[in-house]
């Protein structure tokens, strides 16, 4: 194991107030192994060094556990939750929110398969029955969940156009963004609603982030 990769996570996980099993953080350091495997051969992501890809992939990502177990909590269903992760890549956030949050059933969907078998290898090395991925276009998903989640995908009105068909009814989105997208809120149909903005501050990340909640409009 790299230790400081280890330490580097225990201290992340400390700032963002995550209380994660052993277990839990060995699975994240062992899916960034994987990672930096995969990404020899694949390309899967342009951020190689180990340490960026701590902040800029885990940390980033995890800073989304919190706000999603609230919402979580409030659409209290009476079965277990279904997330789509959309344009998922190699694993942003779903991965991560697979390994936090073991009873969030999570299906991650991208159009390149290469893309997809990591995300299936991930789920058989790591024992993840909570995960999977789906070489598919998000269009062509069919209806089954209660949360749809993206990170660096496309615009907020492609996303929920795209997904729309996907998400059950009282659904929500979660757009994970750079600065505030006041210009995509602005284009979002009226059918589509912004019901919360939610700033996040990443530890070891000096850039602005945060979370665009979303409901259809007659939820």
């Amino acid at each position: 194991m790299n230790q400081s990769l280890a330490d580097g996570l225990g201290d992340g996980l400390a700032a963002l107030g995550l209380a994660l099993s052993a277990d839990q953080q060995n699975a994240l350091l062992a899916y960034l192994a994987l990672l930096q495997k995969w990404n020899q051969v694949y390309n899967l992501t342009a951020v190689r060094e180990p340490q960026a890809m701590l902040s800029h992939h885990l940390l980033d990502s995890l800073a989304v556990v919190a706000p999603l177990q609230a919402q979580m909590q409030e659409l209290a269903p009476a079965a277990p939750l279904r997330l789509l992760d959309v344009g998922s890549g190699a694993g942003l956030p779903g991965v991560v929110l697979a390994i936090c949050l073991p009873d969030l059933q999570v299906d991650c969907v991208d159009t390149v398969a290469k893309k997809a078998s990591f995300i299936q290898q991930v789920a058989l090395s790591l024992g993840l029955p909570n995960l999977r991925g789906l070489h598919a276009r998000v269009e062509r998903i069919e209806p089954g969940y209660q949360l749809v989640s993206a990170r660096a995908f496309s615009s907020l009105p492609d996303l929920v156009q795209g997904s729309d068909a996907a998400l059950l009814p009282g659904g929500i989105w979660m757009a994970m963004k750079g600065k505030t997208p006041t210009e995509e809120m602005q284009a979002l149909p009226p059918s589509v609603q912004v019901f919360h903005v939610e700033p996040l501050t990443v530890p070891g990340l000096d850039a602005q982030r945060c979370i665009v909640w979303m409901r259809r409009a007659d939820a």
